[in-house]
């Protein structure tokens, strides 16, 4: 598999720290986890954060009508009013924008390779590199579709909504017949890194958070999922600190998120 070249973002060169979230997966049954998120994107440290996908649920287009989904958005316009945040889709939010984007976020291609200081970051959802889950990769190359997503987003919300849960309900279901999820391929993270000249791959999707040692200088960092009520709970945050970018990890490391002002 080849993959697609990656669209360039120049980090500030004021950004002293970079929060990189994915997989949290914000939905109205969990209020705990949407509190969380809440007050970490209100109170972080941060001078820019990424979001990288699964950052609903389900998102089923952007003519919604429900409450909660414009709690979120609420959050995330005033976290925006003091720190640029960027977006790439993930397979549960991948409609997310395509019919009206907020203005004020930057939405990113996947994958996307961003400078900070010294090192090249490629970002990445993950799942499309995940080769041994032939089902999915099926399953997502028809919904990313242009034709598809025209269509399906032509029917009635109340229709799309009950086809978004159904489709939620077999991933669950699936999920818990595996004894183990498929992983991001190692060549097709190697050969994404190289192709973009970066020496650090950061995705989601997993729910595996570990780093990688791919070998020749390479790296992969995978993000943790977030659920609040877990235990421990799973609220983590994957940091770049300019101050650390010649540390072996290249500035990285995990926090907890900032749930308190």
């Amino acid at each position: 598999m080849t993959p697609p070249r990656a669209q360039h973002i120049q980090g500030d060169s004021a950004w002293q720290r970079v929060d990189f979230i994915s997989d949290v997966h914000l939905d109205a049954s969990e209020a705990a986890t949407f509190e969380a998120w809440k007050n970490h994107l209100l109170h972080t440290p941060a001078h820019a954060l990424f979001i990288l996908g699964d950052l609903f649920e389900v998102w089923v287009g952007d003519d919604t009508p429900e409450p909660f989904a414009h709690a979120c958005l609420d959050v995330l316009a005033q976290t925006a009013q003091r720190l640029p945040i960027y977006f790439l889709c993930g397979n549960r939010d991948f409609l997310w924008g395509t019919q009206t984007p907020p203005a004020f976020m930057g939405w990113l291609d996947d994958p996307c390779l961003l400078s900070l200081g010294q090192h090249n970051f490629l970002l990445s959802h993950g799942d499309a590199w995940c080769l041994a889950d032939t089902d999915y990769l099926a399953f997502r190359a028809q919904v990313r579709q242009a034709q598809w997503q025209q269509d399906f987003l032509s029917k009635p919300w109340p229709e799309r909504h009950a086809i978004g849960l159904a489709l939620r309900q077999q991933s669950q279901a699936k999920q818990q017949r595996m004894q183990q999820y498929a992983d991001v391929d190692t060549q097709a993270a190697r050969q994404a890194l190289h192709q973009a000249h970066a020496d650090t791959l950061i995705h989601g999707h997993t729910h595996r958070p570990a780093e990688h040692d791919l070998g020749a200088g390479l790296t992969r960092w995978v993000l943790s999922d977030w659920e609040a009520l877990a235990t421990p709970p799973r609220l983590q945050v994957l940091c770049w600190l300019r101050d650390q970018e010649k540390s072996p990890s290249r500035g990285l490391c995990r926090v907890n998120a900032s749930t308190k002002p």
